[in-house]
C-alpha cells in the first residue's frame, strides 16, 4: 500500500479498507479529502486518458469547496505508458508538485503529492504505470495467536461488508465465535497492545484498531 502523507492517513477504517480495495484493482488513481475531511477517490483511466482538475463541477476531479482552485485549474494525461500532470499556465494559484511549482508537464511517480489550492491529491501508482510502485505493509501484521485473528477478523468485518458501518461489538464478536464477553475482552486487550492502541481513549481505541488492521494487511478488505 503507497505511503500517505499523515492527514491522508487519518481515515477511518471504512475509508482505509476502501482505498485497499482500490488499490488492490491495479488501477492508477488520486487520493484526497474534500472540504468535509471525507476521503476521495478518483480512478484513472476509466474515463478515457485525461482527467480535469479543478473548481468546475464538471470536471472529472471537482475541487469544489476550494476557493483558491481555478476552474479549470491543472490536467492529469495519460502519455506514452505513463501518468503525467500538466499546468499550462492557466491557473491562478499554480500547481505543486512534491513541493515545487509545476511549469509545463511532469511524469507522476507512485506516492506523489500534488498541492492544488489548499487541497493534497496523492498519485497511487499501479506496478508498471509511471515507474516503481512502493508498497508497505507499515512493518507487516504483527504475531497473533489463531484465537486473536478471529477475534480480529470479527470486529472488521462489519467495516469491510460496509463502509459507513461501525466495528462489532463485544457482544457481537462473542455471539459469532461461540465464545463468552470476557473472552472476547481479553483477545481484545491483548490485540490492542500488539497494535499499540492501548493508550488511546476508549472511545477511540476499536477504530483505530480496526484502521491499523487493514492498514498493516492482518484483515483482508
Amino acid at each position: 500500500m503507497t505511503v500517505l502523507p499523515p492527514p491522508l492517513r487519518s481515515v477511518t477504517p471504512a475509508e482505509l479498507a476502501e482505498r485497499l480495495a482500490a488499490e488492490r484493482r491495479g488501477t492508477p488513481l488520486l487520493v484526497y479529502l474534500d472540504g468535509e475531511g471525507r476521503q476521495r477517490i478518483f480512478e484513472l483511466g476509466d474515463g478515457g486518458r485525461t482527467a480535469c482538475i479543478g473548481r468546475d463541477p464538471e470536471a472529472e476531479v471537482p475541487l469544489t469547496w476550494d476557493t483558491e482552485v481555478s476552474r479549470a485549474h491543472a490536467i492529469v494525461e495519460r502519455l506514452a505508458g505513463c501518468w503525467t500532470l500538466v499546468d499550462d499556465g492557466l491557473s491562478r494559484n499554480g500547481t505543486f508538485l512534491g513541493g515545487q511549482r509545476l511549469r509545463g508537464r511532469r511524469r507522476l511517480r507512485d506516492g506523489d503529492a500534488i498541492t492544488i489550492g489548499r487541497t493534497t491529491l496523492v498519485f497511487v501508482g499501479a506496478a508498471g504505470e509511471g515507474g516503481t510502485t512502493q508498497t508497505t505493509r507499515y512493518g507487516g501484521p504483527p504475531p497473533l495467536s489463531p484465537a486473536q485473528r478471529r477475534v480480529l477478523d470479527a470486529l472488521c468485518a462489519p467495516v469491510r461488508d460496509d463502509r459507513f458501518a461501525a466495528p462489532a461489538s463485544n457482544r457481537e464478536i462473542a455471539e459469532t465465535l461461540v465464545l463468552s464477553v470476557d473472552t472476547v475482552k481479553s483477545h481484545l486487550q491483548a490485540l490492542f497492545e500488539h497494535f499499540d492502541v492501548q493508550d488511546l481513549r476508549p472511545t477511540r481505541k476499536r477504530n483505530e484498531l480496526v484502521r491499523r488492521a487493514f492498514e498493516r494487511g492482518a484483515v483482508d478488505s
